[in-house]
């Protein structure tokens, strides 16, 4: 049965978190661009991506000019765009997904451009019907809200905010005041798939963040193995994985060695975040 409605969308990432700190684990949370490596194949990753072990998808609105992305996503863009990939395409996925799945929270995530010119109103209106639950706009900044995230609210969407290493004292409150959902916390002050920062800096950063703000933190950029996955997991709400999966896709040579190779680090990255707080829990 399909509950793609808005009523369902606004409760489904509150639903998860909650789900996921009654069982002591941090979610995982995969990032793949939608329509790579084409249109069928980009299908079969995101429908099988919740049996595999994601407890939230991120899916990446392509863009031809992703400046906040590292090579990996940015070349995942390009194959997608070549595909014929659309907005109206990527909303579509997500109805499709959501046939079969009306638990898994989805996020869009991506750049301001093509929201604004498929239609800010129109966009928002098609986002909600088809069950998305969240945004990630990594170039619209909070002094832009009334732009698109105050729209999103009144949609039922969602706002998740980035805060990174250099978001100082004083422009926080700023980022943090219309966000909904959860915080997405950048862990280096560079591009998706950079090297990640040392765990103790960004356990300490965590921290801090949760002192400003109740909602739940997740950590991404520079996340590529299980180990690394449960390492930040101890101390999150959720643990981002990207760019290592795209990889994965990229150095496939058919559909089904990509569909195999990301779903199998998918099952090795839910394994390890779901065990990752075990000691402390024996402790």
């Amino acid at each position: 049965m399909n509950q793609a409605n808005s009523t369902v969308g606004t409760k489904r990432l509150e639903r998860c978190f909650t789900a996921l700190q009654a069982q002591n684990r941090p979610a995982l949370v995969s990032y793949l661009t939608a329509g790579d490596p084409d249109a069928e194949t980009s299908q079969r990753l995101l429908d099988g991506l919740p049996e595999a072990g994601v407890d939230i998808i991120e899916l990446g609105m392509p863009f031809s000019d992703p400046m906040a992305d590292g090579p990996a996503i940015q070349k995942a863009a390009l194959r997608a765009l070549e595909g014929g990939q659309t907005q109206a395409k990527t909303l579509e996925m997500v109805r499709r997904f959501r046939e079969e799945n009306a638990t898994t929270p989805i996020v869009l995530m991506g750049y301001y451009n093509p929201i604004f010119c498929y239609g800010v109103e129109r966009f928002l209106t098609d986002a909600a019907k088809a069950g998305v639950d969240g945004l990630i706009v990594v170039d619209l900044p909070p002094e832009h809200d009334d732009e698109l995230c105050q729209p999103a609210t009144r949609h039922g969407i969602d706002f998740i905010r980035l805060a990174t290493p250099t978001t100082d004292a004083k422009r926080l409150p700023t980022v943090l005041a219309n966000a909904s959902g959860f915080i997405y916390y950048v862990s280096v002050a560079g591009v998706t798939g950079a090297g990640a920062a040392t765990p103790e800096s960004i356990e300490r950063a965590v921290a801090d963040l949760k002192r400003h703000t109740q909602l739940p933190i997740g950590v991404g950029f520079g996340i590529r193995t299980p180990q690394q996955a449960a390492t930040i997991g101890r101390f999150s709400d959720a643990v981002v994985v990207g760019s290592a999966l795209v990889d994965c896709i990229e150095q496939a040579s058919t559909a089904d060695e990509a569909v195999a190779r990301v779903h199998g680090l998918v099952r090795e990255l839910s394994a390890s975040v779901r065990s990752c707080r075990e000691e402390e829990a024996v402790s």
